[in-house]
């Protein structure tokens, strides 16, 4: 675009004069129309997806609880009544206030927990305290039962394929009625985690980093394909890769004005990518408000499908802009510096504080890393993890970047 404000039709004034009237960063052009079906009683119900061998279909939307669930009762009744039925938690999430929340909205509308296929999680402990852990989440859920468990965050697949006392105490919860299916959820070295659970025969399902980035690489195709025949449901968390579009950055500003000009804006055009892979049973989306709610039950209802030319211009900008993502291969960067700064889990802080915007969460996040691991961050010599980092992150600049905006 160098010398030229033309972008495929768009000129850089109009687009961003549209970047200004439409919201791109949280809302979609195809939300009105999908509001005004909604009003008239003609809106397209939202699809399902079978949640691999569970057989149980769940919505291709799901709800992320990563926000104040108590005090947003009426985005938990707008999700429920346009469709979102499947509601994800944790007990991390406000010390278990995002449980609360969703239990509160079980308290007032109790036929209401038939049709929300409800997932909670948390991290691996002995079994007394994991079935403590339970129950304690299933009082503040205010139901007797979760559809699914996740162990919540592994890094490696050996930190639950090792104690064998985890899958007895699963199958325990099952036969107690506590929950129906289990899997885990990972941020860091998804590929070997999933081609793990695949080779099992008791991981149900599996939630995952999986976005336009990380899609075309053909170790994550394996994992796919290899945890698709066993049977495993998928679900694709952590889909933005990088946040909303950026308004100085002339490849963001293309690919967004691309979308735009086909009705969607750059983060619907994302969700509706990862959803091409029809084994890909549901989208676990942060909607924490009615905008972005609505934009992304208007992304999963719109059944256009995405262009072959259209991935090409994901491809290529992930590409262009790798540089500024970190992948979660926390393995490479991990072993590169002995284990003593948990890379990947200071540069997920940093997702939430700069992409997210929410700084209490990403200073809470990293707080609960190892304090020891927190004072050596900006100590470390990180030469080697740079130069063999897949994205050819600056992991020394962000690191002291984190030290500063988070301790």
């Amino acid at each position: 675009m160098a010398g030229n404000d033309k972008q495929d039709g768009l000129t850089r004034r109009g687009f961003m004069k549209a970047l200004g009237i439409a919201g791109i960063a949280s809302t979609g052009l195809n939300t009105g129309k999908a509001l005004a079906q909604e009003a008239a009683g003609k809106a397209p119900s939202l699809p399902k997806r079978k949640l691999g061998k569970t057989g149980v279909e769940v919505s291709i939307l799901s709800l992320g609880g990563m926000f104040d669930t108590l005090n947003n009762q009426l985005l938990l009744r707008q999700a429920h009544n346009w469709g979102v039925t499947y509601w994800d938690t944790a007990e991390g999430y406000g010390n278990g206030m995002s449980e609360d929340g969703f239990g509160r909205y079980f308290t007032r509308n109790p036929a209401a927990r038939k049709d929300i296929f409800l997932v909670t999680k948390f991290r691996q402990g002995t079994a007394e305290a994991m079935t403590e852990n339970l129950d304690k989440a299933l009082k503040r859920l205010c139901t007797e039962y979760v559809d699914l468990f996740f162990i919540h965050g592994i890094k490696d697949f050996s930190e639950i394929a090792e104690p064998k006392p985890l899958k007895q105490w699963v199958a325990a919860m099952k036969k107690a009625g506590k929950m129906k299916f289990f899997g885990f959820s990972t941020h860091a070295n998804m590929e070997d985690c999933l081609l793990a659970a695949a080779k099992t025969d008791w991981i149900d399902a599996v939630m995952f980093t999986y976005n336009f980035r990380l899609m075309h690489t053909d170790k994550m195709k394996q994992a796919l394909d290899a945890c698709t025949g066993a049977g495993i449901g998928l679900v694709a968390m952590k889909t933005q890769g990088g946040g909303p579009v950026k308004t100085d950055s002339e490849a963001e500003l293309q690919m967004a004005g691309r979308f735009l000009e086909k009705g969607f804006t750059d983060k619907q055009a994302k969700i509706k990518a990862v959803l091409e892979n029809p084994n890909i049973a549901s989208v676990c989306s942060q909607m924490p408000n009615l905008t972005i709610l609505s934009a992304n039950v208007a992304a999963a209802r719109d059944l256009t499908k995405l262009g072959g030319s259209d991935f090409e211009l994901l491809h290529r900008f992930a590409s262009e802009t790798r540089e500024g993502y970190c992948a979660g291969c926390g393995r490479i960067c991990g072993d590169a510096v002995a284990g003593d700064v948990p890379v990947s889990d200071v540069m997920r802080c940093l997702m939430y504080y700069r992409e997210y915007g929410d700084r209490e969460l990403a200073r809470e996040v990293y707080a609960g890393l190892p304090r020891e691991a927190r004072q050596k961050l900006t100590e470390i010599d990180y030469t080697n993890a740079e130069k063999i980092c897949p994205q050819g992150l600056a992991i020394a600049a962000l690191m002291r970047e984190a030290s500063e905006l988070l301790a």
